[in-house]
């Protein structure tokens, strides 16, 4: 069994030394433990530094990507250098490298493919009142969509089998965390979440540079969330408010109408037209976009079915 434990940076040379350095590099359970950098698009000595602390894999984006890109291409390199169980965890030494066990032994014991740490939220000093509302709204916004109980879905330290791993797609840059989570729920891939703890801050996040900021991309992921893993519900609840929205001035129309007081009432019947029409476009565009979230599915079910096949290539020729 091998685990890999992957670290995504971006020009993390000030905090990635302290972070390696408590790495472990026995786990119980593996019979080998890899360390991997993803450099995404670094100016400083971030590499070096990787290589400096013994790091035995580093990927190299040449310009940045996005922590979301970095992450998957994380994934990719661990899948081809043979990892059986994968952890992510961060540069900053955010969280604490002792508790990678236990990640991995629900893993072991058949428990789980997919283990998140769910952090102290209520107890970290360095959070603020907003930032820790706002991480609650953004895991139950997840737990929403993926049907799932994880209670700290922004958390980065998590653990998952090679077969999560090859299943999992990002479609956004800005982050990775609740995406892979939805995805996992709604692929039926057992989950479950463990506490961890988290060391003292070594650096302002680069996430959250502002609060505005943060609450702006958060919006922004939340909605394309719901988008693109729940289409149907998403564009027909929008359509759904139009529609009823136009209901109320026609039904006052008719009535007025019925009344002999019509005429007097046009842009009541202006108003519900175009009302109406907009709300049964917009039912019409969640039907389209339930047929084209099928479709999605399909393509990651043939993209995990051909990872699949060079697995078990490879496996034969190892045999051989």
């Amino acid at each position: 069994m091998k685990l890999i434990i992957q670290v995504p940076c971006l020009n993390e040379s000030a905090t990635l030394g302290v972070a390696l350095a408590n790495l472990p590099r026995q786990v119980e359970g593996f019979d080998s433990v890899e360390w991997l950098v993803i450099d995404d698009g670094s100016t400083d000595d971030t590499a070096q530094v990787a290589l400096d602390h013994g790091v035995d894999h580093v990927v190299r984006h040449t310009h940045n990507m996005g922590l979301a890109r970095a992450f998957m291409s994380g994934l990719d390199a661990c899948l081809s250098l043979g990892a059986d169980v994968i952890v992510n965890t961060d540069a900053d030494d955010q969280y604490v490298a002792k508790d990678i066990p236990c990640l991995t032994q629900p893993i072991l014991d058949g428990h789980a493919e997919f283990v998140i740490g769910a952090r102290p939220i209520a107890t970290i000093k360095h959070f603020s009142p907003l930032k820790k509302a706002l991480q609650w709204v953004g895991s139950w916004v997840v737990r929403l969509a993926s049907g799932t109980d994880v209670p700290d879905a922004p958390s980065g330290f998590r653990a998952m089998t090679r077969s999560v791993a090859q299943r999992l797609v990002v479609f956004g840059e800005y982050t990775y965390t609740l995406e892979t989570i939805i995805q996992a729920g709604q692929k039926g891939m057992s989950m479950m979440s463990v506490p961890i703890h988290v060391n003292a801050e070594l650096r302002t996040s680069r996430l959250v540079r502002s609060l505005s900021s943060y609450v702006r991309r958060s919006t922004v992921t939340i909605i394309r969330i719901f988008a693109i893993y729940r289409p149907f519900r998403f564009f027909g609840y929008i359509g759904l408010t139009f529609f009823v929205a136009g209901l109320i001035p026609g039904v006052r129309f008719l009535y007025k109408y019925a009344s002999g007081e019509g005429e007097g009432h046009v842009q009541s019947l202006i108003l519900a037209a175009i009302l109406l029409g907009i709300g049964f476009q917009t039912i019409l565009i969640a039907f389209v976009a339930d047929l084209l979230s099928a479709n999605r599915k399909l393509l990651e079910d043939i993209r995990y079915k051909a990872a699949l096949a060079r697995d078990r290539t490879s496996s034969l020729e190892d045999d051989a």
